[in-house]
């Protein structure tokens, strides 16, 4: 069973499988049924209570449980939780399992070709931080969370080892 947001606006409760081409399950209490046919990776069409569906995923987040959809040219923010993350939540231990990052490290050894943030500046979940060369790939690494660089370590062009300290937060 899951909570699913929709929009940031209402809850939903359900209880969906996919077995084959058939859709089953509960949706707020009321059973559901249709034809869920997959077009290719990202696209589907859904036939549910005689009214033809297109879907298409244009963003999907497992670690976060969120997923961006496209039906009929009309978008939708899905947010997931399952029993577990009600349970934290209820507990008030869901604000704990949000991991805060404090140090950026070198994945890799390589060389740092390129520091694209300064000491002071805030930074957004998935900003580009920096670039580091390594077995002549360039890496961009992005900010795991929101937060403001405390201090930059590494020094543009210099070579790194694997889980060297490169910026802290």
């Amino acid at each position: 069973m899951y909570s699913i947001t929709v929009n940031n606006n209402k809850a939903h409760k359900a209880d969906i499988k996919v077995s084959g081409n058939v859709l089953s399950g509960t949706l707020n209490g009321n059973t559901v049924t249709g034809d869920l046919l997959k077009i290719n990776q990202n696209q589907y069409h859904l036939l549910y209570n005689g009214k033809s569906y297109n879907v298409e995923v244009l963003k999907l987040n497992a670690a976060e449980k969120n997923i961006v959809l496209k039906v009929n040219s009309q978008k939708f923010t899905l947010a997931l939780k399952d029993k577990y993350d009600e349970l934290l939540h209820n507990l008030g231990l869901d604000a704990m399992a949000t991991k805060k990052v404090n140090d950026i490290k070198a994945p890799m050894p390589g060389m740092v070709l390129n520091i694209l943030v300064s000491e002071g500046q805030e930074v957004k979940k998935g900003d580009a931080l920096l670039v580091l060369e390594a077995m002549k790939m360039e890496n961009i690494l992005k900010s795991p969370s929101d937060g403001v660089v405390k201090k930059i370590v590494a020094i543009k062009g210099n070579a790194v080892e694997k889980n060297q300290l490169l910026i802290q937060f």
